[in-house]
């Protein structure tokens, strides 16, 4: 059975449309966007929560879009293994939703940074990330004015005693991270949310890293995501 994913959308999200994209038409499997008051959802693998600026970034980056009724869904498909991955603002909603520790704060420099960057697989035991080699690098694009991942002295030690540290900036924090985190999963490992963009960089035309003089690896986090839904089908 071919897989199904299906892509939160909310108002003022703004990376939907490009998910949709290249979900559908570079990698190839069925994605459907789903408006944020559905409260009952079905037949789909797995979740992906956009970037963008739900509800306006009202009150704070994600809070108002956590509670939507979509999330308590989403809520109870992670519970029961579904992999989500979250985007940017789309991590933003999944630790404002209590489905991942930690806050999201705005960037040390006060200031909306958007550029590329380079990152560091440092657990590829996820859903998200198994087609990558432990300790790959690649380059990335970021786009975020709140995107200071911030965890105190307990959680972060929670954190990587869990192996739940899934990507780190490789040298240079573009925001003032803890410890360099670009990306968190759930104990679990089916629930991520990372900071940078991979669907900005799935196709040749988009990867301007010109540091690295080649293509990203950005788009492997879909490619591990389908494959990881292929074994999971034939399983």
């Amino acid at each position: 059975m071919a897989a199904r994913i299906g892509i939160a959308v909310f108002p003022g999200s703004n990376c939907d449309r490009d998910v949709h994209y290249i979900l559908n038409n570079i990698i190839g499997v069925e994605a459907d966007f789903i408006w944020h008051t559905q409260d009952r959802i079905s037949g789909y693998d797995a979740m992906i929560i956009p970037g963008g600026f739900a509800f306006g970034d009202r009150l704070r980056p994600g809070i108002i879009a956590a509670h939507s009724p979509i999330m308590q869904e989403v809520k109870r498909m992670a519970k029961h293994g579904v992999p989500v991955l979250g985007i940017c603002n789309g991590f933003q909603i999944l630790v404002e939703s209590g489905l991942l520790p930690g806050a999201l704060m705005m960037n040390d420099s006060l200031r909306f940074v958007c550029r590329w960057t380079s990152v560091q697989v440092t657990n590829n035991k996820t859903p998200f990330t198994s087609q990558f080699a432990l300790k790959q690098t690649f380059g990335i694009p970021i786009a975020h004015g709140d995107g200071r991942y911030v965890a105190d002295s307990k959680i972060l030690k929670e954190l990587k005693k869990k192996n739940q540290i899934v990507l780190r900036y490789e040298s240079d924090n573009p925001n003032g991270s803890t410890d360099l985190i670009a990306a968190i999963c759930n104990e679990e490992g089916n629930v991520m949310g990372m900071m940078p963009h991979p669907e900005r960089a799935s196709e040749k035309i988009l990867n301007l890293d010109r540091s690295r003089n080649s293509s990203s690896e950005a788009i492997t986090i879909f490619w591990s995501l389908v494959s990881n839904l292929k074994q999971k089908a034939i399983a």
